[in-house]
């Protein structure tokens, strides 16, 4: 669920996501054209990773989408494994007309297997206008515009309860010994410090690319996203020692690393703001808001909050975002009618729907910031559009498939192994430099 992958912004821009953000931004919505039904008889089908909450709340953008242009919609939720599933739909002659891609690696696997279409004039104007150059840049594949990011991620958010920190005398860190420390704080005041995702290996990840972004710097970061830097680096073995620090105290995570392995992300959302309280903080991007509010219905900013992931090691302090980009498949069944809903979804009305739903983000600067329901999520879009072209994804949505986005594979499997036994991160590096050289080989 929510393979949210990241995006990257680096420095003080941490420091924006200040609460009290004031609502602003805008731009008037823009109609889709189509609303004399053009569309009426016709159904367009969608996959993407989405399930729950957030397949909910995207599902009434696309009941706008049939409002305005008499299309139905058919949504098919893929799993982590979007590649494997679409891939094995276009062979069984089935592929669905639209496909919401979370990672910049298998977006440019598809364009390279000529499975996409180029984005219609129309859809291409409205991100020429919309959108930082930096978002064309990854929907792109040797300069031919294939993907439309509708929906971001901001995944440097620490998120907390506030009565945990509050009865255990603790405040938002700033660094990530002063986080590690706090965590013991709340442990010794009865409550597991954080809850840990360890049954989805994408998590790991994030935790990974936060702490090495902010030890290692922005260019050793870039360079080993394009793998130009081995795995096998001094500081990737750092990194894993500092993220070894927190995966190895049984004092820091819920349950220890066993029940760690055990919690998929729901769970881990669930452990600090369900019905009983089994850790006091989690890690993961904004959407975490999104599953507080609407499954366990915390309000955010009052029962459910969020520090910056703090620095580490001296550097700067870590932003992290993330995203889904839509493309249009050239052997789907309604393929035009795809690429209408594509024009929709580039429209600042489209991404209103679900900004006022929660737990979303649209990397779009036309889409007004009072679309948000909180001053929490309005402060953390205007990070990310403030942030304008400094923004990058991050190293695993950037690799191949097969190394950065497969349940049980690559990066994701090694990390889960690293989390079962944190003590050697020379050999954990060792075994992800050969799987990441294996999957950029092929």
């Amino acid at each position: 669920m929510m393979r949210r992958r990241t995006t990257l912004l680096t420095g003080c821009t941490a420091l924006v996501l200040a609460l009290g953000a004031t609502a602003c931004g805008g731009g008037d919505p823009v109609s889709a054209g189509g609303g004399d039904k053009a569309l009426s008889g016709q159904t367009v089908t969608v996959a993407g990773v989405w399930t729950g909450s957030e397949q909910k709340n995207f599902q009434k953008v696309l009941d706008a989408f049939t409002a305005k242009t008499g299309a139905k919609t058919q949504f098919i939720s893929t799993g982590d494994n979007v590649s494997t599933v679409v891939g094995s739909k276009i062979e069984g002659g089935n592929a669905p007309d639209v496909v919401m891609v979370p990672q910049v690696g298998v977006l440019q696997q598809f364009a390279k297997k000529g499975w996409l279409q180029p984005l219609s004039t129309t859809t291409q104007q409205s991100v020429d206008a919309g959108y930082a150059p930096v978002w064309k840049k990854y929907g792109s594949v040797d300069g031919t515009l294939y993907g439309l990011y509708f929906k971001a991620a901001h995944k440097s958010t620490v998120w907390y309860s506030p009565d945990a920190l509050a009865q255990a005398g603790v405040k938002p860190p700033k660094s990530y010994d002063e986080m590690l420390k706090a965590g013991h704080t709340v442990a010794d005041s009865g409550l597991p410090a954080f809850s840990v995702a360890g049954q989805d290996g994408w998590t790991l990840t994030d935790w990974f690319e936060n702490i090495y972004l902010s030890q290692a710097g922005p260019e050793k970061y870039d360079a080993l996203a394009a793998h130009k830097l081995k795995w096998t680096d001094a500081s990737v073995v750092e990194a894993l020692g500092t993220l070894g620090k927190l995966f190895k105290d049984k004092q820091l995570i819920a349950g220890g690393q066993k029940e760690a392995l055990n919690t998929d992300f729901p769970g881990s959302v669930e452990k600090v703001f369900g019905p009983k309280p089994g850790a006091g903080m989690v890690y993961e991007g904004d959407f975490v808001a999104g599953v507080a509010k609407d499954q366990f219905g915390r309000t955010i900013g009052k029962d459910a909050n969020f520090f910056p992931f703090p620095a580490v090691g001296g550097g700067a302090a870590p932003v992290v975002s993330g995203g889904d980009a839509a493309v249009v498949l050239k052997d789907g069944k309604n393929a035009k009618a795809g690429m209408k809903l594509l024009e929709f979804l580039a429209t600042p009305e489209a991404a209103s729907v679900w900004a006022k739903a929660g737990g979303f983000l649209s990397p779009n600067k036309k889409v007004a910031f009072s679309s948000y329901g909180d001053d929490v999520t309005r402060a953390t879009a205007k990070s990310l559009i403030s942030a304008g072209d400094s923004v990058r994804f991050d190293m695993s949505d950037q690799a191949p498939a097969a190394f950065g986005g497969t349940k049980g594979a690559g990066e994701w499997k090694l990390l889960q192994d690293f989390l079962r036994d944190p003590s050697d991160p020379k050999a954990t590096a060792a075994k992800l430099e050969a799987a990441a050289a294996k999957a950029y080989r092929g």
